[in-house]
């Protein structure tokens, strides 16, 4: 019985994550998809020193990689995509991290290095301890 409960804790935990992360990488992402960037360097300065077009890739993945997080899984239908969502925005934390570093932006990795721990939680979670099944 206690495994249940566990697991059942465990698989809301999850959504929760899914659920916070996708919301931040939905908004992040549409924001850099759809902003001027004179409107983006007021909060992202970084934006202003690489190109236009780097910007609105960031800001596809983090959109895309926001859905993926939610909608295989809540649809039913293809739900390791969810795992690889949580892999890829894994990616995208480390590179912004490292790219953030380089630039002595320390104050931003602490935030890269947090959304990058919930992914990697949603990955670990929903490929070994409690998958989605699909329909």
């Amino acid at each position: 019985m206690k495994t249940t409960n566990s697991n059942k804790k465990l698989n809301i935990a999850l959504w929760i994550a899914q659920s916070l992360l996708a919301a931040m990488f939905l908004m992040t992402g549409v924001m850099k998809l759809t902003s001027p960037i004179e409107t983006l360097a007021e909060s992202l300065p970084w934006v202003t020193s690489v190109p236009v077009a780097l910007i609105r890739f960031i800001g596809l993945s983090e959109f895309l990689g926001g859905l993926g997080l939610l909608l295989p899984s809540i649809l039913k239908i293809k739900p390791q995509l969810t795992v690889w969502a949580a892999r890829g925005l894994t990616v995208v934390m480390a590179l912004a991290a490292i790219f953030h570093g380089s630039r002595g932006e320390f104050s931003a990795i602490g935030m890269n290095v947090v959304l990058l721990a919930i992914a990697v939680f949603i990955f670990w979670g929903r490929s070994k301890k409690a998958p989605i099944q699909t329909k």
